[in-house]
């Protein structure tokens, strides 16, 4: 690989315009790149720094920046005398990252799936909006209702884009064991990197009632959220009812 100059590196968009960034912000969105078009795929060894400075061409200080850069995105991860990984759903430590529902007494521990609806429709304006698609693309449209020990908590509807989730099934997602980003990396190739939600108070409706097993106008959070993969493409959107009567919403600022 040619080395980088040091005020320009190629454009993910295509621009020949030149960029002043740092140097290590330009080797980190060559990383970057390679991880969107799978050069190291999740879960998998990274070369060392040594080895990505010589084929970048920079200092190894100017890589492991970059690396730190990514790991505090949660990209990579960095493990002890192992070297850096490429960072991955199946993670224990990533189940949180985005259920930020936690129980008020005991440890944090993943709910139970019940899969009410999966189908493939066509997209209502305000979802094709926010997923960035046309008015009437196809969708996976996903609900489920999610219970901590037997006791149901969650009400989610998710849509998918349809062209990136071809064959996913009811069927698929009930078999299969792990968290439902973890199908989605592994199976479909796409990997949720940062979300952006609102949260609002709500009160129970009849549907909400009926599935959470609460009395209508039961307080409740209701969350939506638009997850996004490399390139920040949207490639969900995720509306959550939440019962609070023994959890809570946790987000640690920093």
């Amino acid at each position: 690989m040619n080395p980088v100059p040091t005020n320009q590196a190629s454009d993910p968009a295509g621009s020949a315009s030149p960029s002043f960034r740092p140097l290590y912000q330009q080797i980190k969105a060559l990383i970057t790149q390679s991880l969107q078009a799978g050069e190291w795929k999740p879960g998998e060894l990274m070369p060392s720094e040594v080895e990505l400075a010589g084929r970048f061409k920079v200092s190894q200080g100017t890589v492991r920046k970059a690396i730190d850069e990514l790991a505090a995105e949660n990209l990579v991860v960095r493990r002890q005398g192992k070297g850096t990984f490429v960072a991955t759903h199946a993670e224990e430590r990533a189940h949180f990252r985005f259920l930020r529902l936690m129980p008020d007494e005991g440890v944090p521990h993943h709910p139970e799936s019940r899969f009410v609806e999966v189908k493939r429709i066509r997209a209502p304006a305000e979802v094709a909006r926010l997923l960035e698609l046309k008015s009437g693309d196809a969708v996976v449209y996903i609900k489920r209702v999610q219970s901590f020990e037997g006791q149901p908590t969650i009400l989610e509807e998710l849509w998918l884009p349809g062209q990136l989730f071809k064959g996913l099934s009811a069927e698929r997602l009930a078999e299969y064991k792990g968290p439902m980003y973890g199908l989605f990396e592994s199976e479909f190739g796409t990997r949720m990197i940062r979300a952006s939600e609102k949260i609002r108070a709500v009160s129970a409706d009849a549907s909400a009632s009926e599935f959470l097993k609460v009395p209508e106008g039961t307080p409740l959070l209701c969350a939506e959220r638009v997850s996004f993969t490399y390139g920040d493409k949207a490639v969900e959107l995720r509306r959550g009812l939440y019962s609070t009567a023994q959890h809570h919403y946790l987000n640690e600022l920093s």
